[in-house]
């Protein structure tokens, strides 16, 4: 074990004893910590008020006192009120019942005897830290899970359009059940957005929203991610993992691009849904897990039953209520709402200034027919806040002039000398989805690329 990786930041050793805080030092040099040594309690403070530190080793007797511990009580009673969650152990080679109770009461995680086996001291030590640092992650991601919510319910949900008014009715009226979803449309149309909304609409609301791009998963690794694994359940499984389900458990799970799940797993996914029963992948105990399904796909599942390679079966149990996003092109209402939108949100995300869209630049907005649909419009706001250096962004700021639109023939190869590598690459991303009716396995396919790596680009690229 890499012991350095668990302290990367010092000890404080506190003794009066100079024979004892030089034996300590080279404990923790052995075990890899650095550490800081001083002699009293009013020096331990003044180091804790300057400094942040892994742990405190810390003894109880000092030189008022050489038997009650008082002085090292004390100084756990004050580093406990400033310092919470400082893991602290006490010592002491004068310990009694008592004086461990009482240590212990006061906020000393542990309290170790002098002399003290190195061998155990340690193994205090590491997994004092190890818990500290487990919860210090708890905090900070219960912190990120309050601000995502936070920000989650102050961005409006734009719907001017009667497509998108029509979507929001429906919705409306199905949000607060437990009914599977099931949300066709394009690329970027905002689906994993709209299974959000749902899901704080929803009597889940208080609980997990767990999303999975399906499309992302590797054949080989389906079981793991979705139902988890135990410890040694195959060659990598070097710990147990929980699974997506088990972590949707009394929320909600979002299957998102779920046409690409391989038929060889769809019934193992079929299961879990109509019994709610499964097992870690390594195990024999059933597990259940109580959540609401919302799915997402670009693909024409209808057809791919037709094809053999989707089951009827699995697209009953998702599409108990089937919506439909409408692509940008069909939402010209919504269109400068939504740009006015994002130029908002990514001004204030680059600490730019909010600039107005000059007539030039909201004609090429309306003109252009947006196959990569919202999400390409937030990047296309997001580079124009980024690259534009006057005080109007312009229509040469959007960056649309080399997009190639459905059903247009490519720019002519004298224009592809002035493309970029990764525009060239959208570029034949777009002619490829165009060519193969939006359906990104068969692109993906056409293009040499597996499906992970192809939906990289498309979130890379914004399509």
């Amino acid at each position: 074990m890499n012991t350095t990786a668990l302290a990367p930041l010092p000890l404080l050793v506190c003794d009066d004893d100079v024979a004892v805080r030089a034996a300590l030092r080279l404990f923790c040099k052995s075990e890899g910590w650095h550490c800081d040594l001083v002699a009293s309690p009013d020096e331990a403070l003044a180091a804790i008020a300057q400094q942040d530190y892994a742990l405190l080793l810390a003894d109880l007797n000092y030189s008022r006192d050489t038997t009650s511990g008082r002085e090292g009580l004390d100084l756990i009673a004050q580093v406990r009120s400033s310092q919470p969650d400082l893991p602290i152990v006490a010592m002491t080679a004068w310990s009694t019942v008592s004086i461990a109770v009482e240590a212990m009461q006061l906020g000393a995680s542990d309290f170790i005897e002098k002399p003290w086996d190195n061998t155990r001291l340690a193994c205090i030590v590491r997994n004092l830290i190890q818990l500290r640092q487990s919860h210090r992650r708890g905090a900070r991601l219960a912190a990120e899970n309050t601000l995502l919510k936070a920000e989650a319910q102050d961005r409006p949900w734009i719907c001017q359009s009667p497509a998108m008014q029509a979507v929001m009715a429906q919705l409306a009226s199905v949000a607060a059940t437990d009914v599977n979803i099931l949300l066709t449309g394009e690329n970027g149309t905002g689906k994993s957005q709209l299974a959000a909304w749902i899901h704080r609409h929803s009597r889940r609301a208080d609980a997990s929203l767990i999303t999975v791009n399906m499309g992302a998963i590797a054949d080989s690794l389906f079981e793991s991610e979705m139902f988890g694994h135990q410890k040694g359940a195959f060659t990598d499984a070097r710990e147990a993992r929980i699974g997506r389900f088990e972590l949707a458990d009394q929320g909600t799970l979002f299957l998102d691009e779920v046409g690409n799940i391989p038929l060889n797993q769809q019934a193992k996914l079929l299961r879990v849904l109509e019994t709610g029963q499964f097992e870690r992948l390594g195990s024999s105990r059933a597990q259940f897990s109580n959540v609401r399904l919302i799915s997402a796909t670009n693909a024409p599942l209808a057809e791919r039953v037709a094809e053999g390679s989707f089951r009827q079966d699995l697209l009953y149990r998702l599409n108990s209520v089937a919506i439909h996003l409408p692509p940008l092109r069909e939402r010209q209402e919504d269109l400068l709402a939504l740009a006015q939108h994002e130029l908002s949100r990514q001004a204030l995300r680059h600490q730019k200034p909010e600039l107005p869209l000059s007539a030039s630049a909201i004609q090429a907005l309306q003109a252009y027919p947006w196959p990569g649909n919202v999400r390409e419009l937030a990047h296309t706001m997001e580079r124009a806040t980024l690259l534009c250096r006057g005080s109007v962004i312009e229509a040469a700021d959007l960056g649309l002039a080399h997009q190639a639109a459905p059903g247009q023939r490519p720019a002519d190869p004298a224009g592809l000398d002035t493309l970029s590598l990764e525009d060239a690459e959208k570029l034949l991303i777009h002619i490829a989805l165009r060519r193969h009716n939006g359906s990104a396995s068969t692109a993906a396919m056409a293009l040499g690329l597996s499906r992970s790596a192809f939906y990289r680009r498309l979130q890379k690229y914004g399509l």
